[in-house]
């Protein structure tokens, strides 16, 4: 069913629109002449940002906040049923859908709709897209869920019939969507807490491709293990990048990287190489990210110039291996976005490039059922890419706290393997212990998905 049409603009409501994406796409809709309105929690930069741009946002939530003339209430997958706003919508008859919906809804009145999905790197290789798009002349609308550092924003409204966007796979979010060219960066296991298994992930996986019409290009990392198995079934074409270059339609060749940790390479594509890469965002993730953006714009209509052009001003997205400042008399502080695993192992992979001293990562685990499910392979991480490990209280916004896990037991698996793993009660301990045990040449890096930005931020500010 359709509900958008950018001709005949609607009043629409948004349940949680200060979040990233929500904001977002609000701000999208208001570009074209829909009438906004929203609640939130609390106030925070994206709704202080829509107000500014006359959106009435009311708080707390409450049935109050819905105008009269509301035509469409959208609301995310964290409001439950029993949220006064939805059911007050519900008992006035509106219209009522999810983010998702509404994300592949915008994505459908556009030409050409790039989406960007994977267990992880879906930020950063948006940002890369982005980068390049806008290089290419070709001014597009981007939905991102960070801050992309060439922008300074989450969104970007463009003139163009080009949408670029991440694509999430939790709760199926990404099945509502309306490809052209799909980006599958990679498939692990995650989001357990919903998915029954990896075959569950690698099946919505598979129905996620299988979105792309005929005419429409999939991305594809080779490395991902039986990677033939997502060919989209429309005959859409299958694009391949990755380490090997037997099963890499796009691969890099003599990589190396400068005493910051960025990357370089040449370019070959089908055997034949295309140009130099020099990249401006650091750590070996970090080149198989740009493969993947490469290919992705060069199916949009990029050009091997517009590419050296994009990559040459792109540095990628806040809170992922971002540089806060130093302390100490010359400790750098790195925060990243990383809380899965191999985010972890990637991100300290990175940092490892960047010094020869001692790496101190620090990281807040996100719900209980992930620190659960990845417990050892969590302390894995750590100790194999870390030489000091801080352990902050597990982050739970979703979950009660049944599962009977702590932080402190994944400290306690590093020690076992003989590494230093600590666990802390505190933000101001950890904060603490670190100016009085780092000393200059080592390198600090915050690791997670929710508020533990703040230790790299009490450690940079006011140096």
């Amino acid at each position: 069913m359709d509900y958008l049409d950018f001709n005949n603009p609607l009043n629409v409501h948004f349940i949680g629109i200060g979040g990233s994406s929500m904001s977002g796409l609000a701000s999208i809709l208001l570009s074209r002449g829909f009438k906004v309105s929203g609640s939130d929690a609390v106030h925070n930069a994206h709704t202080d940002e829509l107000e500014e741009k006359g959106v009435r946002i009311g708080y707390p939530q409450s049935p109050d906040n819905i105008p009269e003339d509301t035509d469409l209430v959208v609301y995310t997958a964290a409001i439950h049923d029993e949220d006064p706003e939805l059911s007050e919508a519900r008992r006035r008859n509106i219209t009522t859908i999810t983010r998702a919906v509404l994300l592949g809804q915008i994505m459908k009145l556009y030409k050409r709709s790039i989406n960007v999905s994977g267990t992880h790197g879906k930020t950063t290789t948006t940002s890369i897209i982005t980068d390049i798009i806008i290089a290419a002349g070709m001014d597009p609308t981007v939905s991102v869920g960070g801050v992309v550092e060439s922008f300074g924003n989450n969104m970007r409204i463009g003139k163009s019939d080009v949408f670029v966007t991440e694509a999430c796979e939790y709760t199926n979010s990404f099945l509502y969507s309306y490809p052209t060219i799909a980006v599958i960066l990679n498939i692990e296991e995650d989001h357990l807490d919903f998915f029954k298994d990896i075959d569950d992930i690698r099946n919505s996986f598979k129905r996620f491709a299988d979105l792309l019409p005929e005419d429409g290009t999939l991305v594809i990392n080779s490395d991902i293990k039986d990677y033939e198995d997502f060919r989209p079934e429309s005959g859409a074409a299958f694009v391949t990048y990755g380490t090997d270059p037997a099963k890499s339609d796009y691969y890099a060749d003599n990589v190396t990287f400068d005493e910051k940790g960025m990357g370089s390479y040449g370019l070959y594509i089908k055997g034949e190489k295309i140009c130099d890469i020099k990249l401006g965002i650091p750590g070996m993730h970090n080149v198989s990210n740009s493969l993947a953006a490469i290919a992705a714009c060069m199916a949009a209509g990029a050009t091997p110039e517009d590419v050296v052009k994009g990559l040459s001003r792109s540095t990628g997205a806040h809170r992922r291996l971002e540089y806060k400042g130093e302390f100490n008399g010359g400790v750098p502080v790195i925060d990243d976005y990383a809380h899965h695993p191999d985010e972890i192992k990637a991100t300290l992979d990175a940092v490892r490039l960047m010094t020869k001293g001692d790496v101190w990562g620090v990281f807040q685990p996100h719900t209980y059922s992930r620190t659960r499910d990845f417990l050892d392979e969590f302390a894995d991480a750590l100790y194999g890419g870390a030489d000091h490990s801080l352990l902050a209280e597990v982050y739970n916004d979703r979950e009660l706290d049944t599962y009977g896990v702590s932080s402190a037991d994944i400290a306690r698996k590093i020690r076992e393997k003989g590494g230093d793993g600590l666990f802390f009660d505190t933000f101001e301990e950890i904060t603490e212990y670190l100016r009085k045990n780092c000393k200059p040449g080592d390198v600090v890096v915050t690791l997670g998905s929710k508020d533990v930005f703040m230790i790299a931020d009490a450690l940079t500010q006011n140096q």
